[in-house]
């Protein structure tokens, strides 16, 4: 069974139960039953729809923010590892060195100028990328060492790029939306129902009360673009997440072509 229609159901039967129970009282309710003796409701619901919503934003907002910090972080790994490679291969001979450096830097060009608006548009990674990324493996495992200080250079260099591969494959995962569609419902629909208590409790044309609805309303409009900004942790603020590439390889992502 799909999980919104078994959502539905949920939904359906809550609300069921609740009005059947209500009406079920109802008719038990003696006529001289007062209701000014029973405590207003709607207050204690109206406090406990703004705690729930604001807990579930609260979450929202912690859970794309976590994606986003785990995203970035992923990225300093590749960017890092790429840059060790590449500093390591100084012991290198010098056609051997400048291979490595050459192919890196084609790399991370690649990467900054084809592969990031690709991850703004929600389309992935490119083949090419990965082309590039096997012929820097190539490059680095391919050389035999043939001293003492290459033989020291060789383990770690095939290690750095084992991770910056591993760390390509997480920035593919972490390209696309977070956010299930199904909490976008829960936390929409709670807009709607929160902002609606504004006209359930029935608020007058004061200017101060317009001047908060309109504050609070805003707020929530607010906290859901914030929700949406950071659901796509590399996609949305292409510039500021390949920053690590950006800095550690100034020329290589600089450069045209």
């Amino acid at each position: 069974m799909p999980g919104w229609l078994v959502l539905t159901i949920a939904m359906a039967a809550a609300c069921t139960v609740v009005l059947t129970v209500v009406l079920l009282h109802q008719r038990r309710v003696a006529e001289d039953d007062d209701p000014s003796e029973t405590p207003d409701v709607l207050d204690y619901m109206t406090m406990m729809i703004g705690v729930v919503y604001a807990i579930v934003l609260g979450l929202a907002i912690a859970g794309v923010w976590e994606a986003r910090g785990a995203a970035e972080d992923g990225v300093r790994t590749e960017a890092q590892a790429l840059h060790e490679v590449s500093a390591r291969a100084e012991v290198y001979p010098p056609a051997a060195r400048e291979r490595i450096r050459r192919d890196i830097d084609a790399y991370v060009r690649h990467v900054v100028t084809e592969e990031w608006p690709r991850m703004a548009d929600d389309d992935g990674l490119t083949a090419r990328g990965t082309v590039l990324m096997a012929r820097v493996r190539s490059d680095v495992a391919g050389h035999a060492p043939r001293s003492e200080l290459e033989n020291q250079a060789y383990q770690p260099m095939v290690d750095h790029i084992a991770a910056a591969d591993d760390a390509r494959g997480a920035r593919a995962r972490n390209a696309g939306a977070t956010m299930p569609g199904v909490v976008w419902f829960g936390l929409i629909t709670g807009a709607v129902v929160t902002v609606g208590m504004i006209f359930v409790l029935q608020i007058r044309r004061t200017g101060r009360e317009l001047l908060l609805a309109g504050l609070f309303s805003a707020l929530i409009a607010f906290l859901l673009f914030l929700i949406w900004y950071f659901d796509t942790p590399l996609g949305r603020g292409a510039a500021d997440s390949a920053a690590p590439f950006l800095d550690l390889f100034p020329r290589a992502a600089g450069s045209g072509g």
